[in-house]
């Protein structure tokens, strides 16, 4: 018999519930949901978790409380339970749900509530029985319901979970056991638009005790010894973490300010890389833009550099190579465009949703009947095909990825979904089926752990007898390969892609970035060259962390927009800001000088331009031939000077544009308007300064020789002789 060690605690009545008992009617719908809605029935503890023994005391408590504001009584608790096991993991979910066709056909232990349960109150309950009680004598897994009920045999509160029975000497030889890979994401949304400032503090916000991003830390810290564990990462956060540690800058309003280095981010990046040193890491392409929209929006190279960056971000900040060959594709779920765009990227794996490449349906045995789903779970790794060969795919077990990513939804969440983790699997090897499998968890890529639970789940993994933890590099096709349907893109999932017009608007700010680096000028000796100064900032806009956000997005598209214009302005034609500039030609020809100013500073400053000038007039005034190409150091100022002939009439103005342009003859910058007036006094100008010039000469003529007479004259006179004083001759 069932044992109960406390006073069993049965669902409690509403009076009205009790007056259609004693009149022999029954409760009305309302007063069924009315009860349901204040009774909250919580197993607390199952033990042991896998009962080996036919005599195993299997131990099951919790608790009933009753939070509403009347006491209950004359009610009734029972046990259920089958002594057949489940056939089919299709059955567990039927049965959780409360399908009737396959409720456990037990019922034992049944008892009156001999004291009332008071308002607000909460009681403990507590079963205790064997395996041989019930009439378990081989491996499988078998309902287990608890529930409460009235005199009118309505549940008003239930609880149903699993007990699963290995007895012992059951033979479960390690080279059938089930090949189990768990991956854990730590992917975000990205918190910088262009990579100097930060738009908001929900970084730091997300880092503090108890938030997400430090649950995501405390999750790999204690899954850090764990086998069959592989975490995927955003190299795009990693770096906004790294960023976020050092001296920044962060828009407050209409303002940015600067902000010190944040102590916290330096702690939580560096505990990050200790705890997943020992693990396998694969790395989403930089910022995990949404791949399937890129394709689709003709921005297939977006993706090959996110993978590229990602490379080489990993490796900066973990300080170890990461995997780039393996992608999960937002939501699992992609289609071919995307999968060639990945496979052209070096992608050779793609970790999909069940639902994206689904088990092929076994024909109907009877016409007109409904194909079935298969009876048994199907290996996890198929084969795609791309234009750039085989891609191999890893499909997640849709009630296990569940499982592992699931909050708290009631007191006993974490212990119930425990429960049914370890019950899936069993019933997974349990299945009728000849070779090795490879099943896969995956919980939701931008998931919030808890990290308790997590660590608990993954460390019952590794106990369990009949599972073989894998990492995703070590998982192969099995020898039963799995029909599939092939890759199932719908077109709710194709809604659900960034749109075309919020990435026509990202396609324009990368035309305009591509422009600010094109004049970048690299040598050999000065290779300064940055050509992928805003590639990171692109690929932040279009993360598919902005899908059904694109609201959220303008702020961060409009301040790359912004930095991008910045710098394309540094490189400018001087006096290009005002409204007019008027250059003159003293005749029928000259030279007029154009300056140009590079601002830019430090690595990469050095630009090279064109100046291109056009006559508004050619028949009037011509452009003769000139050196176009400027090369500016930063800071510095250069000046061309352009030949222009008037051809016409003497006199009179006519306007030139000046535009700065790429080697390659793409505009850029503003253009710059100028008038040029000749004056037309060439010739005269000449002939009054030919005057001049023999004037001055002849005048310099006499000059010279009135001096040369003078010279000779002193020569020939001769000398003087020197008075004497009177009186002083002798």
């Amino acid at each position: 018999m069932i044992r109960k060690h406390v006073p069993l605690v049965v669902l409690l009545a509403t009076l009205l519930s009790l007056a259609a008992v004693a009149t022999g009617g029954t409760a009305t719908a309302g007063t069924t949901t009315a009860a349901r809605q204040t009774l909250q029935l919580v197993i607390a503890s199952i033990t042991p978790d896998l009962p080996k023994e036919p005599a195993t005391e299997i131990r099951v408590s919790g608790t009933l409380a009753n939070t509403g504001t009347e006491a209950r009584t004359g009610l009734r608790y029972r046990l259920r339970y089958s002594a057949q096991p489940f056939a089919r993991r299709a059955d567990m979910t039927a049965y959780l749900s409360g399908q009737e066709h396959v409720q456990p056909g037990g019922l034992r232990d049944e008892s009156w509530l001999q004291q009332p349960l008071a308002a607000s109150a909460k009681l403990p309950w507590e079963f205790v029985f064997t395996p041989q009680q019930l009439g378990l004598y081989r491996f499988g897994v078998y309902p287990l319901t608890v529930e409460v009920v009235d005199a009118a045999e309505q549940k008003l509160a239930v609880q149903r979970t699993f007990l699963t029975y290995l007895p012992k000497g059951t033979k479960i030889p390690r080279a059938s056991r089930t090949r189990l890979a768990v991956v854990l994401p730590v992917i975000d949304q990205p918190h910088r638009a262009d990579d100097g400032s930060f738009l908001d503090e929900d970084l730091t916000a997300g880092l503090a005790e108890g938030k997400r991003l430090d649950d995501l830390l405390k999750t790999a810290q204690g899954v850090s010894s764990a086998k069959g564990v592989t975490w995927v990462v955003d190299p795009a956060l990693l770096d906004d973490v790294r960023t976020l540690g050092r001296a920044h800058r962060v828009k407050a309003g209409a303002e940015t300010v600067s902000r010190p280095a944040d102590a916290a981010a330096t702690r939580w990046l560096g505990a990050l890389r200790t705890a997943l040193a020992d693990s396998p890491v694969a790395a989403t392409p930089y910022a995990d833009p949404d791949v399937a929209a890129l394709a689709h929006n003709g921005l297939d190279g977006t993706t090959r550099k996110g993978v590229a960056a990602a490379a080489r971000t990993g490796r900066e900040i973990l300080g170890r190579d990461v995997a780039t060959d393996v992608n999960w594709p937002v939501g699992g779920v992609i289609d071919h465009d995307g999968l060639d765009v990945l496979a052209v990227a070096g992608v050779r794996s793609v970790l999909l949703s069940e639902a994206n490449l689904p088990p092929a349906a076994p024909a109907a045995t009877v016409p007109g009947a409904v194909a079935q789903p298969p009876a048994t779970t199907p290996d996890a790794v198929a084969t795609l095909q791309s234009v750039s060969g085989p891609v191999q795919a890893l499909v997640a077990d849709p009630v296990l990825s569940d499982i592992v990513g699931a909050t708290a939804s009631s007191p006993d969440w974490a212990l119930l979904n425990r429960r049914r983790f370890i019950a899936e699997t069993a019933m997974i090897s349990a299945e009728p089926v000849t070779g090795r499998r490879t099943v896969v968890a995956a919980p939701p890529r931008r998931w919030s752990p808890d990290p308790a639970y997590v660590t608990g789940l993954v460390e019952t993994a590794g106990s369990l007898p009949w599972l073989s933890p894998a990492t995703l590099d070590a998982v192969k096709p099995g020898k039963v390969v799995t029909p599939r349907a092939g890759l199932t893109y719908t077109p709710q999932d194709r809604s659900r892609e960034l749109g075309k017009k919020y990435l026509t608007g990202v396609r324009r700010v990368g035309e305009r970035a591509n422009l600010a680096t094109s004049v970048t000028h690299v040598t050999p000796d000065a290779p300064g060259d940055d050509s992928g100064r805003f590639d990171l900032a692109l690929l932040r806009l279009a993360s598919s962390a902005w899908r059904d956000r694109a609201r959220a997005a303008e702020p961060y598209v409009e301040q790359l927009r912004s930095t991008v214009d910045g710098r394309i302005d540094q490189v400018r034609i001087v006096g290009g800001e005002q409204a007019e500039q008027i250059r003159t030609l003293a005749g029928e020809d000259g030279e007029v000088p154009i300056s140009v100013r590079n601002e830019r500073r430090g690595s990469g400053s050095t630009v090279a331009v064109r100046v291109r000038v056009t006559s508004q007039k050619p028949g009037r005034l011509r452009i003769e031939p000139y050196e176009d190409r400027m090369v500016i150091s930063g800071g510095q100022t250069q000046t061309v000077r352009i030949p222009m002939t008037i051809t016409g009439a003497s006199g009179g103005q006519t306007s030139v544009t000046v535009q700065l342009t790429t080697d390659d003859g793409r505009a850029y910058g503003q253009r710059v308007k100028l008038t040029v007036r000749s004056t037309g006094y060439t010739g005269i100008a000449l002939v009054i300064a030919g005057a001049a010039l023999l004037v001055m000469l002849a005048a310099v003529g006499l000059r010279v020789l009135r001096r040369r007479g003078a010279r000779r004259a002193a020569t020939a006179a001769p000398p003087r002789r020197a008075s004497v004083p009177a009186g002083t001759e002798s």
